[in-house]
């Protein structure tokens, strides 16, 4: 991890290069395909999906008790159906691309055109963004 300052235009601008950020998300679609079958299953998916964290509250605790299994289940198969745009029960690159694109573009939006400083992970999305702008500045 690391930490990096980033707004919205940064983001936004990886996600307009198309080939910088297609091949960004390739990788990712790769690496989660564990069969290499070209397709991502739940099973695939379930594992990127969870690490979003996204019942994480209040600086790092979880709320325990919130949700109960069943709903958190159904939490994780509706981000999936997100993905599987086409309702086939698998994410092809096209799909993951294509919810990722719409991801990174809230993100951007939600980041707005003032800097922040955040911590990023090594190898994420939007650390490749502030690389790939640092690597433009220089």
């Amino acid at each position: 991890m690391s930490v990096e300052i980033l707004d919205g235009r940064t983001v936004q601008s990886f996600v307009e290069d198309e080939g910088a950020f297609n091949a960004s998300v390739d990788g990712r679609f790769a690496a989660l395909d564990a069969d290499h079958d070209g397709l991502l299953s739940y099973a695939e998916l379930a594992g990127e999906l969870m690490s979003l964290r996204v019942l994480e509250k209040h600086f790092g605790v979880d709320e325990t008790g919130v949700i109960g299994p069943d709903e958190l289940a159904a939490l994780y198969h509706g981000l999936f159906a997100r993905f599987d745009r086409d309702g086939d029960g698998a994410v092809d690159r096209e799909e993951f691309r294509a919810e990722m694109k719409e991801v990174m573009l809230a993100v951007a939006s939600g980041l707005g055109f003032l800097p922040v400083q955040m911590v990023v992970e090594e190898g994420s999305f939007l650390k490749v963004a502030v690389d790939r702008e640092l690597a433009g500045a220089a």
